[in-house]
């Protein structure tokens, strides 16, 4: 297993036991970078820990916090919007920024898979 498949397993194990996944919001607005792999490219972080959002909470983001998503609704309403948009998702982006970027479908399917 290559390390990025080590860490999509280790984050979709740690959502499904959550039942949760969290974003960074502000005023119903939520963060959305630039892909550092991809051009013309958006990314949104997801995380499998509060704790792992709200270090990010500094700085630029200073002004979001972290807000969980049900994983009932990030798969009904989350993942289609995702996937219309072309938006990539990052997933436990550390302080640098840096995290897997991923297809929304992409971790769907894993956690599909590990919650059979």
């Amino acid at each position: 297993m290559s390390t990025s498949e080590s860490n999509l397993s280790a984050f979709s194990q740690a959502v499904i036991a959550a039942g949760e996944l969290w974003v960074l919001s502000a005023d119903d607005e939520f963060v959305v970078v630039d892909s550092i792999e991809f051009e013309a490219t958006d990314v949104m972080p997801l995380f499998s820990k509060q704790a792992n959002a709200q270090a990010l909470c500094i700085e630029d983001w200073a002004s979001y916090q972290p807000v969980a998503v049900k994983l009932e609704e990030f798969f009904e309403e989350w993942l289609p919007s995702l996937d219309e948009d072309k938006v990539l998702v990052a997933i436990d982006l550390d302080e640098n920024l840096v995290g897997e970027e991923i297809e929304a479908f992409t971790l769907a399917k894993q956690l599909a898979a590990d919650d059979a």
